[in-house]
Order: C-alpha cells, then structure tokens, then sequence
C-alpha cells in the first residue's frame, strides 16, 4: 500500500533529510499552533509547544515507522503534549486554564488566528468577527477530548477514524464525543443561529 506524500517524507526525515522536515514543518506548524491555542488558550505558551512537538519529531525521527498517516502520528504528539502541559498547570497553578483571551495594549481582543483577508463590508465584519469569538468562547468551554476532536475535524477535516487515533478511542466513541460537542456548542451558540 503505497504512503501518503507526508509519511514518505517522514521516511526521508528518519534517514536525516533536513529538507523534508522543513517541508512538513512549512505545512504543519500553524495546524498544530492552533491545535494547542484550543487546549491552552495561550498564544504564546503554543507557540512554544509546537516547536517541541517538531523538536520532539526530529529527536525520535529514528523509531518513526509509517504504520498511519502522518498527521495522525502528528496530532497525537501534539495532544500528548497539550495534556503534559495541562497536568503541569494544574499542578503549578500560575493562572487560570479558564482565563479570557488576552487583551492587546489597545484593549482589543487578541485575535485566536489570523483573520481572513476578503473584502466584505463593515457590518458582515463585526458580525463574523462577533460570531467567530463566540464559537472561540463556546469551544473553550468544551472538555478538552471534545475540544481537541472538534479542532481536528473542524480545522484539518481529519476524517473520524484518523480522529479516533488521535484520541485513542473507538470509532464509536469518537462520534459520540463529537456530537456531544456539537449538541453542546448548538445549544451555547443558539441566540447566535438563524431559526
């Protein structure tokens, strides 16, 4: 069965191909950001952890065996690490895990990701960018299996049973914890929804 372009170039990372890192460091750096922002709500924190994830991928590059796709093998290192870095914070409470998304020195909201760049009209604008923060607030919210299942079929359209992987759960189990999340952002999102 032939691989998927990712795992092949992770074949060509475990025999030390630099370029190739590079390459699915280019395609996956801002997936995973965002992945962990979606734990941690840090920014800055997430950075900081997607660049161990790579780290980490690079470090054990030699035990790298092609046996799922490679955004699979991926996002599960990256959930690993959310919830090492959960488990710290609880144990070292230095802030809250419910704290409010930072403020910019101007008292904005600091955006959750970069904002999509299409002309639209003001109004359209406050209104998405409103809409767009409350699902943000509504995603927080969630248990962090259902957050983290949700970001993986949300941003990256992993398919369920790649998601399942990633969760370490049944297929079944996967579509349960992802329409619980569904039900639960439905009914916190329901003044925001057209009837």
């Amino acid at each position: 069965m032939p691989l998927d372009p990712d795992a092949e170039l992770m074949v060509k990372v475990r025999r030390g191909s630099r370029a190739a890192f590079e390459t699915l460091m280019t395609k996956y750096h801002k997936p995973v950001i965002n992945m962990i922002f979606q734990s941690i709500s840090d920014p800055v924190e997430a950075e900081d952890l997607a660049q161990n994830v790579f780290l980490q991928i690079w470090k054990t590059r030699s035990r790298y065996k092609p046996t799922a796709k490679f955004s699979t093998w991926l996002f599960t290192i990256a959930r690993n690490m959310c919830l090492n870095e959960v488990r710290r914070r609880a144990r070292h409470r230095a802030e809250s895990l419910d704290q409010p998304p930072k403020e910019t020195a101007d008292g904005t909201e600091q955006p959750l990701q970069v904002a999509d760049p299409t002309a639209m009209s003001a109004d359209d604008a406050a209104l998405r960018g409103e809409l767009h923060k409350q699902v943000e607030a509504a995603l927080r919210t969630l248990p962090e299996v259902q957050r983290t299942a949700m970001m993986l079929l949300r941003h990256k359209e992993m398919p369920y049973e790649d998601i399942a992987k990633v969760l370490g759960c049944s297929l079944s189990a996967t579509k349960s914890i992802i329409h619980r999340a569904r039900e639960t952002l439905r009914a916190r999102l329901k003044p925001y929804l057209r009837p």
